[in-house]
């Protein structure tokens, strides 16, 4: 019913910049909040950042100051924006969104969607 796909994810250098990007498509009423999350090689998936669907913005301690969340809620995008890279943010990205789908004959439904990732590689 919704499918996120992300890209944007590279090999960059420490210190560099990179912008992740993640549209929402499919058949839904509405997507609410929606997040970036990642997953390091042999560690848990955790959470990067969020945005409600008023611009409401939180942010992972790993993540103030250098990255940058933002939607625009018409196209049903999100993006994140990364600067001052570190190899210790080498991870796969994901995107994450809350979608208000039909249920039933009259009803609605709130699920959870995620991406399949982008590899975002920091190194020299």
């Amino acid at each position: 019913q919704v499918q996120l796909v992300e890209s944007g994810g590279d090999l960059v250098q420490p210190g560099g910049s990179l912008r992740l990007s993640c549209v929402a498509s499919g058949t839904f009423t509405k997507i609410d909040t929606m997040a970036w999350y990642r997953q390091a090689p042999g560690k848990q998936r955790e959470l990067v950042a969020t945005v409600s669907r008023g611009g409401v913005t939180n942010y992972a301690d790993s993540g103030t100051g250098r990255f940058t969340i933002s939607r625009d809620t018409r196209e049903n995008t999100v993006s994140l924006q990364m600067n001052s890279l570190r190899p210790e943010d080498t991870a796969v990205y994901y995107c994450n969104a809350g979608a208000l789908v039909r249920a039933g004959f009259s009803g609605y439904k709130r699920i959870e969607v995620w991406g399949q990732g982008t590899l975002v590689t920091v190194s020299a």
